[in-house]
């Protein structure tokens, strides 16, 4: 009986660890080669209107996330975008065709939250970018301010995830994808959806797609 028992935890544990494996996707790392050059990408980034359906390949997802706010600096954790007082404070949620995921820039991969295509919690009134294949979404945690009121922090957090979406759109440009950045979404589904806490405030999403 003591066996069986034994063998039933094992059997658990083990669909456990599975099914945990499947919740986070480990990415590329980012190459670090590719795009135009900094001045060549700032004369084509624009906000463009139309979106392109197919889905972003995996390194191409990877190396606009290490762009958006990736370890830069492995030694000091530093990000590729600065934060007031180095509070990185900014979180980047993305919103796929089938998931919605967390960026763990640390460990350079996705952590699955939800399944299922919430894409038009994000587009809210502008159905026209429903299905457009990425959208990001840029979440400041005002609770990594070590000082500062709520107005102080809220103007951070705003600074810094524009530092992030400025970072998306450029890569996008060097890289001849699409994108816009937006402040309209359904902000309180989102939190619901999310679960995020009194301190993480919703702040700007950038729509991403190959060109169409």
């Amino acid at each position: 009986m003591f066996n069986k028992m034994k063998i039933f935890f094992l059997i658990l544990l083990v669909c456990f660890m599975e099914s945990k494996s499947q919740d986070i996707i480990k990415l590329n790392p980012p190459d670090k080669s590719r795009g135009l050059p900094v001045m060549t990408a700032l004369s084509e980034r624009a906000s463009v209107r139309e979106f392109d359906t197919t889905s972003i390949s995996i390194q191409d997802i990877s190396d606009l996330l290490w762009a958006a706010n990736g370890v830069n600096r492995p030694d000091e954790g530093k990000r590729t975008a600065p934060s007031a007082i180095n509070a990185q404070d900014i979180d980047i949620y993305v919103f796929l065709k089938d998931a919605v995921c967390l960026y763990n820039a640390e460990e350079h991969s996705l952590i699955k939250k939800v399944n299922g295509d919430f894409r038009t919690l994000i587009s809210a009134k502008q159905v026209e970018f429903a299905n457009a294949p990425l959208f990001i979404l840029i979440v400041s945690d005002n609770s990594k301010f070590k000082y500062g009121d709520d107005t102080q922090k809220l103007v951070w957090g705003a600074i810094d995830a524009g530092l992030v979406a400025e970072n998306i759109c450029v890569f996008c440009a060097s890289v001849g994808f699409s994108s816009r950045p937006r402040a309209s979404m359904e902000q309180d589904k989102i939190t619901e959806l999310l679960k995020l806490s009194n301190s993480q405030k919703l702040m700007l999403n950038v729509v991403v797609s190959y060109k169409k």
